[in-house]
This record gives C-alpha cells, sequence and structure tokens, in this order.
C-alpha cells in the first residue's frame, strides 16, 4: 500500500501556490456541557457568500498540519474529539477544477488524489471521535471531509450536496467511492455517484441526503452548531445511540451489490453507450468497494483519478463546464443590461403545444399578464385548459402552493381578438413554420400593439429579416428561439437581423434571463447555429441510407462521439416532417453544401418510420417504410460515415465562424451542449474535431489553440 507521508508534495503545491484561494483551517477549543473538549476546525477563505471554500494543495496542506496538532494533543489526553465545520453556508466546494485542469502530467494528477486521501484520511485517525457538522452546500471534496469523519449532523437549510465529479469527467477521488456505498449501500451510492450527476449534474436538498443516510443527525439551521455540539457530546457520553439503516450488511455484500452494478452497467451502456469513460470508472470502483480496506480502496482512487484527469475527457469536460457556468453568464455580443426595456405583460400568438409552452414559462418566471390566441374559441379554450393542469400538476407535486397556483392561472388569459394585445410590450409568436403566416400574424398584431412592443419569433430556421420586413417597425423584431421540451431545454438562440435594434436586443437578453435559459447571440443565418449543424448530421446520415447503408449502421456509426442518441432516433424525436423542413431550408440556401434526400420526404408522410428496443433506441427502419424509399446499392461502412460527419461539421462550422454567426467556437459549443446535447466529455464539437484531425483535415488548423486535450501520460 502507497505510504502517503512519504510523497513529495512540493511540485504540487507550487503548481497551485501563486493563484490559489487558500481556506484556512481555524482550530478553537469548545467545552461540552460533559465537560470533554472538543476541538473544532472551521474551514474559511475569507471571502464572502459568492466564493465557497476550495480545497487545493497549500489549504490541504495546512489542514494536514492542523491534523496532526491534534492528533498529537488527542493523545496527551488534552481533547476528546475533533469537529469540522465552514463559514457561513458552505462547507466546502471541493477542488478548485479550473486549476486541476491545468495539471501538467499524470504524475502530478496522482499526487492530487494522493494528498487528498493522506490529509483527510486522517480525519477518521486522529485517536478520538471525529465529527462534521455539515453546515451548508458541500460539494465533491466537501462531502469526502464528511465521509471520513466517524459522524456528520447536516443543516437542514444545506442547499446542495453532490459528490459531482462523474459529470466532469473524473471520480470522487478523496474516498467518496470506496467510503460512501460502505456507508449508505450500495443502490443510494449509485444514485449519488453516478445517476445524479448524469441527470444535469442533480444535487441532493439536506432532507434527501439525510434520507439516504448520509448524515446521522440534521437539525434546523437556527441553532445548528449548538444543536451539532450537544448531539456530539451524547454520542461521546454513549447517551446518543448512532443508527445507520442504509449501511450494508453481509447480506447486500454477497447478494445484492454485484446485482445493482450490473443493472446499473447496462442501463449506462442503453442510455450514454460506452464513450463516457467516468462513469464505468465509477462503476468499477463501486463494485471494488465491497471488500477489502480503506487504504485499498484509496489506492483505487488515485490510480482512476490520474488517468481521468490526464485524459482528454476530463479537460474538454472543464472547458463545456466553464461555458455553461461563466460564458453563459455573460453571453458574447449582448448590449448593455441598461438599455432593456421592462416587461410588464406578455401576449403570445398561438394556443398549441408550443405557445402553451411558452404561457406557462412566461408566467411563471416573469409573474406577469400573459395572454394567448388562436383562430377561434376553441382552440383558445383548449391552450387555457392545457396551462392551468400543467399549473394544478405544479402545485401536486409540491413545486408551487396552492395561493401560487391560483394567483398564475389568474395571470392567463385568452382571447381571439388582437386588440387585447393592445398593452403587452412582448409579442412572442408559435405558429406554423411558414414564413407568409409568420409575416401576417406579425403583420395583424402591428396594428394594436405600442410602437415600442417587442415582437419575438420563434423560428427554427426561417430568416427574421423577411419575418419583419413587411413591418412599420422592423427593428423591434427579435429571433427568440426555444427548443423542446420549453420548460427543460436551457437554451435560447437570440437572433440579431439587421435592422434589430439595441433596446430590443438587450430587452431579449434580459427576458432570457428572468426565464432561467442561457442565451447565445447569433446572426440572421439559415438554421442559426444548433438546427444547422444538426441538418448536417441528419443529412449525412440520410445520404448513407440512400446509398444502401442499412440503418443499425448508421445508427451506429457516430457512436465514438458519444451522443446522446443516434441520428435516427433525434429525427425521430423532432419529427420527420420537421426534419424534412429544416433540410429543405438549408439545401435551399446552401445547395452546394447540404444534402437533399427525397427518402426523407417520403418517411415524414408516414405514421411510424422506425422501429425501437425498450430502451427507446431506434434498431431499423418499420417494413412500411423499407418499403416506401428508394435505395441504392453502393453502402458505406460505420468509419465512412463518422469521417463525413466529422469533416461536414468542421467545414461548416468554420464556415459559420468566418461568417461571424457566433462571437466564437465556444458559441457554437454552447449551442450545441445546451441545445442538441452535446456531450460534456466530449467538450462541444470543436474540441472534439480537433482532437481527432477533422480540423486539420478541413482547413489545416485547429479551432482552439492550443487543441484542448488532456496531458497524457
Amino acid at each position: 500500500m502507497t505510504d502517503y507521508s512519504k510523497i513529495d508534495f512540493s511540485g504540487l503545491t507550487a503548481a497551485f501556490a501563486d493563484d490559489e484561494v487558500v481556506t484556512h483551517s481555524y482550530v478553537r477549543d469548545i467545552r461540552l456541557a460533559s465537560g470533554k473538549v472538543l476541538a473544532l476546525i472551521t474551514l474559511d477563505n475569507g471571502r464572502d457568500h459568492t466564493r465557497p471554500s476550495t480545497l487545493g494543495p497549500v489549504t490541504l496542506l495546512e489542514l494536514n498540519d492542523r491534523l496532526d496538532e491534534l492528533q498529537a494533543r488527542a493523545a496527551a489526553g488534552e481533547i476528546q474529539a475533533v469537529a469540522i465545520t465552514g463559514k457561513p453556508y458552505f462547507l466546502a466546494a471541493g477542488a478548485d477544477l479550473s486549476k486541476v485542469g491545468e495539471i501538467p502530467s499524470r504524475d502530478m494528477a496522482l499526487q492530487m488524489g494522493q494528498l487528498g486521501h493522506f490529509v483527510l484520511g486522517k480525519l477518521g485517525e486522529l485517536g478520538v471521535p471525529s465529527f462534521c457538522f455539515i453546515n451548508g452546500l458541500a460539494l465533491g471534496g466537501g462531502v469526502e471531509i464528511a465521509l471520513n469523519c466517524d459522524y456528520r449532523t447536516l443543516d437542514a437549510s444545506a442547499p446542495a450536496l453532490a459528490l459531482p465529479e462523474v459529470f466532469l469527467g473524473i471520480i470522487p477521488g478523496w474516498g467518496g467511492a470506496y467510503l460512501l456505498p460502505n456507508l449508505i449501500g450500495i443502490e443510494n451510492a449509485l444514485k449519488v455517484v453516478v445517476e445524479n450527476p448524469l441527470k444535469n449534474n442533480r444535487m441532493l436538498k439536506a432532507p434527501e441526503a439525510y434520507e439516504l443516510g448520509m448524515a446521522d443527525a440534521m437539525f434546523a439551521p437556527v441553532n445548528f452548531l449548538e444543536d451539532s455540539l450537544k448531539w456530539a457530546d451524547g454520542v461521546l457520553g454513549g447517551s446518543v445511540q448512532v443508527k445507520r439503516p442504509n449501511a450494508p450488511g453481509k447480506l447486500e455484500k454477497l447478494a445484492k451489490w454485484d446485482i445493482a452494478i450490473g443493472i446499473a452497467r447496462k442501463t449506462l451502456e442503453a442510455k450514454l453507450g460506452t464513450v463516457a469513460k467516468s462513469p464505468y470508472r465509477a462503476l468499477d470502483l463501486l463494485k471494488a468497494a465491497k471488500s477489502g480496506t480503506k487504504a485499498e480502496g484509496f489506492e483505487r482512487e488515485d490510480e482512476a483519478l490520474a488517468d481521468l484527469v490526464a485524459g482528454d475527457q476530463f479537460v474538454a469536460s472543464i472547458y463545456a463546464f466553464n461555458l455553461v457556468q461563466k460564458r453563459a453568464k455573460r453571453p458574447a455580443g449582448a448590449p448593455d443590461k441598461s438599455l432593456a426595456r421592462k416587461v410588464t405583460k406578455v401576449g403570445i400568438i398561438g394556443a398549441g403545444l408550443m405557445a402553451s409552452q411558452f404561457a406557462l414559462l412566461f408566467v411563471r418566471r416573469l409573474q406577469v399578464p400573459v395572454v394567448i390566441t388562436d383562430l377561434d374559441q376553441a382552440r383558445v379554450d383548449k391552450g387555457l385548459a392545457y396551462i392551468r393542469d400543467e399549473i394544478g400538476k405544479l402545485e401536486q407535486k409540491g413545486r408551487i402552493d396552492g395561493d401560487e397556483a391560483n394567483r398564475l392561472r389568474a395571470l392567463v388569459t385568452g382571447t381571439t381578438d388582437k386588440a387585447d394585445f393592445a398593452d403587452c410590450d412582448w409579442v412572442i409568436e408559435a405558429v406554423f413554420e411558414d414564413l407568409a403566416v409568420k409575416q401576417q400574424v406579425f403583420a395583424d398584431v402591428e396594428q394594436y400593439v405600442s410602437e415600442t412592443a417587442i415582437l419575438a419569433t420563434n423560428t427554427s430556421s426561417l430568416s427574421v429579416e423577411q419575418i419583419g420586413a413587411n413591418l412599420r417597425h422592423p427593428e423591434r423584431v427579435v429571433g427568440f428561439h426555444f427548443f423542446n421540451p420549453v420548460a427543460v431545454m436551457p437554451l435560447l438562440e437570440i437572433v440579431k437581423a439587421p435592422k434589430t435594434d439595441d433596446e430590443t436586443l438587450a430587452t431579449a437578453f434580459a427576458t432570457a434571463a428572468k426565464l432561467r435559459k442561457s442565451a447565445v447571440l447569433t446572426a440572421d443565418a439559415p438554421g442559426f447555429v444548433v438546427n444547422r449543424l444538426l441538418a448536417k448530421v441528419m443529412g449525412e446520415a440520410a445520404r448513407a441510407v440512400d446509398e444502401g447503408t442499412p440503418v443499425p449502421v448508421v445508427e451506429k456509426a457516430l457512436a465514438p462521439i458519444g451522443l446522446p442518441m443516434g441520428p435516427f432516433e433525434l429525427i425521430d424525436l423532432v419529427g420527420w416532417a420537421v426534419a424534412a423542413h429544416v433540410q429543405d431550408t438549408m439545401v435551399r440556401e446552401f445547395p452546394e453544401r447540404f444534402y437533399a434526400s427525397e427518402n426523407l420526404h417520403t418517411l415524414s408522410k408516414l405514421a411510424q418510420v422506425v422501429e425501437k428496443d425498450k430502451a427507446g433506441k431506434v434498431v431499423d427502419l418499420t417494413k412500411e417504410a423499407k418499403k416506401a424509399i428508394t435505395v441504392g446499392k453502393t453502402a458505406v461502412d460505420e468509419a465512412t460515415i463518422l469521417r463525413r460527419v466529422e469533416d461536414e461539421l468542421a467545414r461548416e462550422i468554420k464556415l459559420m465562424l468566418d461568417e461571424q454567426v457566433v462571437a466564437a467556437a465556444e458559441d457554437i459549443d454552447l449551442c450545441l451542449i445546451l441545445g442538441a446535447g452535446w456531450p460534456f466529455q466530449a467538450g462541444g464539437a470543436t474540441p472534439y474535431l480537433d482532437r481527432v484531425g477533422a480540423s486539420e483535415r478541413v482547413f489545416g488548423d485547429t479551432f482552439h489553440h492550443p487543441a484542448i486535450r488532456g496531458v497524457g501520460a
């Protein structure tokens, strides 16, 4: 076993020292009611509530020194317990991943894991009982601080506890993969370590974490520290008996453990494929955690963490994470926020499913009156019924209370008279994707609304300029393209037409922020970003089928990218008619670059096009679909299809950047990650295309300098 005490961590410390925000370990003695002395460590980086404490090498080594001092004091009988907690609202947010992403070698990555184990492992080896008082947010290494202690209490108001590492392309590497399943059982551990991170990095609220067994006691925030100290005193004196019903017994380890791992593995393979490395390394570690010593478990974590931190997927994940957490919050090209107009009433043209989803989102987030309209009262009534039913579902799920449900219902009204839009300052259309139809509905409503009311179009591929071309005030028309389902998908493509003014654009960005969507500014180019690039993927898939390639071959060809679904599964999701329409738009605009498939139009007229397995994956076309299409006899293999898609994407993205459709390659990736589910571990499209050589093949350069790749061995 590795003797961590003999490792020289000075190189690691030096790599972080210049700009590490050090979280200091402050120690004070507290005399408990019983007379026993508890040494309380408080972690505090000296920053305000906007900067959670993080755990870099300098931080860990300072904590190590304090723990060594406390171990000596415990041996001398000066203290009878040690506890660790955090500054107000935070225990710790784990390692500073932006710095971990800059680690220059696998050896240093290995040391990062070893240092965490060396220091945090001492929390359970002090010679006296150790407690963690989880007083707020605890992520990654913050949770692992708690796991390494003997006992844990939890503030009931803690907003988030999680081990998010798998989401970022690594694994819990400071004890989490070994200690957690042995504390709360394998099924609960799978939820925390693998399942939640892969659900868009889902976090646990304090009551959820307590229910799983991640803490032994939970107290209200008002007297959290006092209650935790009193509870710890009871544990020390024997009056408090700690029970852990979720801790795995022999039967679970013999019978249930491997079965749970096997089920999880099959589920992952069905949903994700096998490209992403971190979920499977996590499964391996969780499986091994059922036996062996803590030291063996820690050593396995060291090696897995080193491999992953040094690999391409972690570096790409950090790039993607920074896009979502930082760039998305400061959209490139957005006008000054002070130019935004206030939105006090929203009008929605249409009362179908998309329009009704808009109404629900706007009324929930903006809390302003929303009016919907359609061709006749029956359609309006159907839309209102859907909205009110959805509000009722939110109430039943406890997402909103009865008062808010009633208020939201009262704010939504319907009409067939567009004169009722007169006092709306934001109007969005959700009608059929046809230029003439969109032009007509805006022309109708412009007669009634004020000259400053903004007209937003949800078009997915039509020209925003043409939609507003016949209006008296085209400067107040803006593209506001949602993705379906509206409530779930986080991306908004905000489209600036040549005449769109800054006030309109600023209001669009401010409204997107209030809707809790991530907005990317795009030029008024065909397909904008996501649909233009998906049309490339779908077009190449259609080309291969037209040549005679079986659908299962095409569906598997793009697996190395790690996309959440194959091309035909994607087409089936968005709708075959929609896919055919997008294809027509792109072929009309760029006939020399986008593939036109008559078979796609033929399939769009069928009731059912594909057959799926139990996991929802496309396995083939239906018999009816096979009979309906005409194919050639020059089938291609998976490698050819993949290379075509890679090269066509690289070519199209380079053209989009040259055309200034978006400000930078980062915005392309942000759109694909948030709007098309492009995998984090790929880093979006451009880092992937650089790594596989497509960028060099197509235009003799890379999108990023240097390319976003791991440091290797």
